[in-house]
């Protein structure tokens, strides 16, 4: 009776094991779960405290990385909103970003925590005070204060998580 090679023996078993491992492992809060047609540059209609906003959705870090850099063609209802896997401290800044903006902080459950002004290609970083805040939503400069919007006010959580869906992500990875 002849043995096996345990060379073989043993990079079959690491195989097997690392197969084993990944099988376990899905997408993590953030990645795509299904294949979808829509990206970062499409638009979804999201009511903040009943007003229309055609958003772009970033998720993805090199989305939010970029965010709405070198777009000197934004609407006036335009904007984009940035969703993290988890709350923490959002930070944002202008960088070859021309047009002025105002940035929105808000709680996981939609909620505005914190409206800042952004100047066009300010590099300094705008920070938010509160470090349990999961979402961000820029818009043109004056846009929140010409609608009502303030903190309390609220976004349509049902029309964020149907974007992440439609956009190919599992919106109760991001728990909210």
């Amino acid at each position: 009776m002849k043995i096996a090679n345990p060379v073989s023996t043993v990079i079959w078993s690491a195989c097997v094991l690392a197969a084993l491992a990944l099988a376990g492992c899905g997408p993590g809060p953030g990645e795509r779960t299904a294949a979808s047609d829509k990206s970062v540059w499409d638009h979804f209609s999201v009511k903040l405290d009943g007003h229309a906003a055609s958003l772009q959705l970033a998720v993805l870090p090199d989305e939010q990385q970029r965010g709405l850099m070198q777009r000197p063609d934004l609407g006036r209802d335009e904007g984009m909103i940035f969703v993290d896997a988890r709350p923490h401290r959002l930070s944002f800044w202008m960088r070859n970003t021309p047009e002025p903006l105002d940035v929105a902080f808000l709680s996981p459950e939609g909620e505005v925590a914190e409206i800042y002004p952004l100047l066009p290609l300010d590099e300094r970083a705008v920070s938010s005070h509160g470090d349990q805040l999961q979402m961000a939503i820029e818009m043109p400069s004056g846009w929140f204060a010409s609608h009502g919007i303030h903190p309390g006010s609220r976004v349509d959580m049902a029309a964020v998580k149907a974007a992440l869906k439609d956009r190919g992500f599992d919106p109760a990875r991001f728990k909210f």
